[in-house]
C-alpha cells in the first residue's frame, strides 16, 4: 500500500447527487434471515424509483453469485462478506445513488465499520425485528428447518450469534404487519430525518 495513492477527480460526490437531485446514502436492512428484509427493501426500492429517486439494491444472497462467491459462511468469512458489500455501497454513494441493502449483517462491529466508512448521516440503519419463531414459520428459504437438523452449520438465531442494533435509525417490528404500511412507515422515517423529499 506504500506506493498507492488516492487520485482526486474533478466530478465530486456533491456534483453527482446535485445532478441526481438527490442525498447519496445506504439503507441497511438487519435481521435475522426470514425476518422480510428483501422483501421491505425491494418494495421501498420501488417506492423511491416511483419518486424518482435513483437507487441499488444489494441483496445477500444475490451478492454471493458474484462479489462475494469465494465466501463461507464461518466468522471470518461473513465479516468479509460485509466488509466488501460496504466497500461497494460506499462507491455507490459516491455516485449520487440511494443503496439499498439486506443483509443479516449479525455482529454490530460489522455494521459500525460500514457505517464508519461514510459520511454523517449517510448511514440509515434499518432493523427489521421479527420474532425467531415467526421467522421459523415463514422459513422461505427452507434454512431453519435445516440448521435444526444440523445440516447447516453457523446458522444466525440457531447455532450462531445474531447482535440487534443497540441504536438503529428506523426499528420495524415486522410481526405480520402489511409490507405497504411498512413502507410507508420507512418513507416517512426517511422523509422526517430529510434524506428524501
Amino acid at each position: 500500500m506504500n506506493n498507492i495513492v488516492w487520485h482526486p477527480h474533478a466530478v465530486t460526490k456533491q456534483d453527482r447527487s446535485r445532478v441526481k437531485g438527490q442525498r447519496p446514502l445506504v439503507i441497511w436492512f438487519t435481521g435475522l434471515s426470514g425476518a422480510g428484509k428483501s422483501t421491505l427493501a425491494g418494495a421501498l426500492e420501488e417506492a423511491l424509483a416511483g419518486l424518482g429517486k435513483h437507487t441499488y439494491l444489494l441483496d445477500g444472497d444475490n451478492v454471493r453469485h458474484g462479489l462475494c462467491g469465494d465466501l463461507g459462511f464461518d466468522e471470518a468469512a461473513r465479516r468479509e462478506n460485509i466488509r466488501r458489500v460496504g466497500e461497494v455501497a460506499k462507491l455507490m454513494v459516491d455516485a449520487g445513488l440511494i443503496v439499498l441493502t439486506a443483509f443479516i449483517s449479525p455482529y454490530r462491529e460489522e455494521r459500525d465499520l460500514v457505517r464508519n466508512l461514510l459520511g454523517e448521516g449517510e448511514f440509515v440503519e434499518v432493523f427489521v425485528d421479527a420474532p425467531l419463531s415467526l421467522c421459523e414459520e415463514r422459513d422461505p428459504k427452507g434454512l431453519y428447518k435445516k440448521a435444526r437438523a444440523g445440516e447447516i452449520r453457523n446458522f444466525t438465531g440457531i447455532d450462531s450469534a445474531y447482535e440487534a442494533p443497540l441504536n438503529p435509525e428506523v426499528h420495524l417490528h415486522n410481526d405480520g404487519a402489511p409490507v405497504p404500511a411498512l413502507v410507508e412507515s420507512l418513507l416517512a422515517a426517511l422523509r422526517l430525518r430529510g434524506l428524501i423529499d
